[in-house]
Parts: structure tokens; C-alpha cells; sequence
């Protein structure tokens, strides 16, 4: 994370498909708040701090650990200090990966003019070292030009991502729609999206000082649509979702 980043200046109205977001709260639990996540008390964080180091019985792992995995074999992150391997993707989600990561690179993925919005930078399951014993391979990763004018390089990427893609499988769905979360929260990370390649759905986050706030909720049902932070263009949920594109 870089030093005087500040994703949670005001943004934009929040868009949503069935109306107004509520400003419902709830600290990080074993479920998912529809509305603002991410926003535990210091007391709580401290008890959460304490039973992850508990159930320790060996060091938190760090990026040297997850190096030391041959590079053929190594399709490990590191979550809570622990080495976990990634589930083989399904067709589904790695349809849906390509599917985004598509969408996104033709009008974002080069410098700003030219008729495209461009400003980005783009990588799908890059590792990405968001704290010392919090190392990451997002499904799909954003960094904006403005703050990163070189492409992020490096095993693993220490710069922040300004947005980042999870893509839902059965057994990491915890870890992405909580875990995961309170960590991109905690660490500063403006727009996170999930998507679940099951229910065919897509929820749109945004940072805000309490928390991540539910901006846009879409389905496969939702047609086109306007997604922070890519506004500046409509999207067809179907084809994030890995479906066809509509005829014209």
C-alpha cells in the first residue's frame, strides 16, 4: 500500500438496482452484510488478532515461505498467515475470469485518449503482497496509471491494487466474501467486486470510511450497466457472467 493513498475520499452517489443502499453496519462476522462490510471496533479486531495467532502453532507464513513452493507447483496464497493452495478453478469461474478480464482490457488496459477511457493496468492471478503475512492471487487485479505509471512488476506485487475481482468457488467463498474483505478493507483498497458464476450475480463495493459500501447489484438479468469504477462505459452483465453477447 502505497504511503499517502487515500481511497475514501467521497465518491459518487451510490448506484443500485433496488433502490437507495441502506446504511446498515456490521462488524466482520461469519456472515455478509448487504450493505457495509469491513467496519469491526479495535476490540473486536484485537479478539480476532489474538485467535488467528493462537491458532498458530507455527510462525504466520511470509513471502519467503511461498517462494520457496517450486514456481510449477505454486498455486498458494497466504491467508491469515497460512500457506493455502487455490482450488482448481471450475469452468464456470474460468470462463467468468476470461469473460472479465476482457470486458476490461480493450477500452482500460492503455493510456488515457485515443476515444478509450484507458488508465489502467491489468492482471489476472498475479501475487500480490497486501500485508507481510497477507500475499494474495486475486482472480482479477486494476491499478490505475495516475498512481502506478509503470506496469506493477515483481514476485510478489507489493503496490496496492485500486481494484480487484474475486470470483466465487465453493470452497473459497468464505474466504473471499469475509476474509478476504476485511483485508482489501484494511488495507485501502477503493472497489472490490464479487461474482458468483453459480447464482449468476454481481455485487459492486466501494471504500468508504465506515466500510465497504454495496454500490451496484446486478444479475444475469441486469443487461447493460454502468460499474464503478469503470462508469465511464456500459457493460453487459451476461457476458461478465460468461454468458453471450447481446445481438444488435
Amino acid at each position: 500500500m502505497s504511503p499517502g493513498d487515500n481511497p475514501r475520499a467521497p465518491g459518487r452517489a451510490p448506484i443500485a438496482r433496488n433502490g437507495p443502499p441502506r446504511r446498515a453496519f456490521a462488524a466482520l462476522s461469519s456472515r455478509v452484510c448487504p450493505d457495509i462490510l469491513g467496519g469491526g471496533s479495535p476490540a473486536e479486531a484485537g479478539i480476532h488478532s489474538k485467535m488467528s495467532r493462537a491458532a498458530h502453532a507455527h510462525p504466520p507464513a511470509t513471502a519467503a515461505d511461498l517462494l520457496a513452493i517450486p514456481e510449477a507447483r505454486r498455486f498458494h496464497e497466504i491467508v491469515g498467515g497460512e500457506l493455502v493452495e487455490k482450488a482448481a478453478p471450475s469452468g464456470e469461474h474460468g470462463t467468468t475470469q476470461a469473460a472479465v478480464a476482457g470486458s476490461l482490457f480493450g477500452p482500460f488496459s492503455r493510456p488515457p485518449g485515443g476515444g478509450v477511457p484507458g488508465g489502467w493496468w491489468f492482471g489476472t492471478e498475479v501475487e500480490i503482497e497486501l500485508e507481510t503475512h497477507e500475499i494474495y492471487r486475486p482472480d482479477v487485479a486494476g491499478w490505475r496509471r495516475d498512481r502506478a505509471p509503470q506496469r506493477p512488476t515483481g514476485i510478489p506485487v507489493r503496490l496496492r491494487p485500486d481494484w480487484i475481482c474475486e470470483i466465487l468457488s465453493p470452497s473459497t467463498a468464505r474466504n473471499d466474501q469475509i476474509t478476504k474483505l476485511e483485508t482489501y478493507r484494511r488495507c485501502g483498497v477503493p472497489h472490490y467486486w464479487i461474482i458468483d458464476p453459480q447464482q449468476l450475480t454481481l455485487l459492486v463495493y466501494r471504500l468508504t470510511p465506515d466500510g465497504y459500501l454495496l454500490a451496484l447489484t446486478a444479475d444475469a438479468n441486469s443487461g447493460r450497466i454502468r460499474a464503478e469504477p469503470f462508469e465511464a462505459i456500459e457493460l453487459e452483465v451476461g457476458v461478465l457472467l460468461g454468458g453471450e453477447a447481446e445481438e444488435r
